[in-house]
């Protein structure tokens, strides 16, 4: 689904009545909402949806693959989700 499609999804919902760019405000107000909340808190949960996390992943050795030479992948953040069972159950 596109962000596009996300905007129609949640304004042909029952008791929305937004126009295109209100719906488009509130959806980016939502998510720059959860990026903050993951970066300060380290985690977002939403019950019933999901659970967001910063993970982290250790130095490791892997490949150029044009020379085939060795280096040294360092350190990094990453966002985990983890679903919630009621998600993983209408999988």
């Amino acid at each position: 689904m596109t962000k596009t499609e996300l905007i129609e999804e949640i304004r042909g919902a029952k008791g929305v009545d937004l126009t295109k760019k209100q719906t488009e405000s509130v959806l980016n107000a939502v998510f720059d909402a959860v990026r903050s909340a993951v970066k300060k808190d380290k985690r977002f949960a939403f019950p019933g949806f999901g659970t967001f996390t910063v993970r982290t992943r250790k130095p490791r050795k892997g490949r150029n693959p044009r020379t085939g030479a060795a280096i040294t992948i360092k350190a990094s953040k990453t966002v985990g989700f983890k679903p919630a069972p009621k998600l993983k159950s209408v999988l």
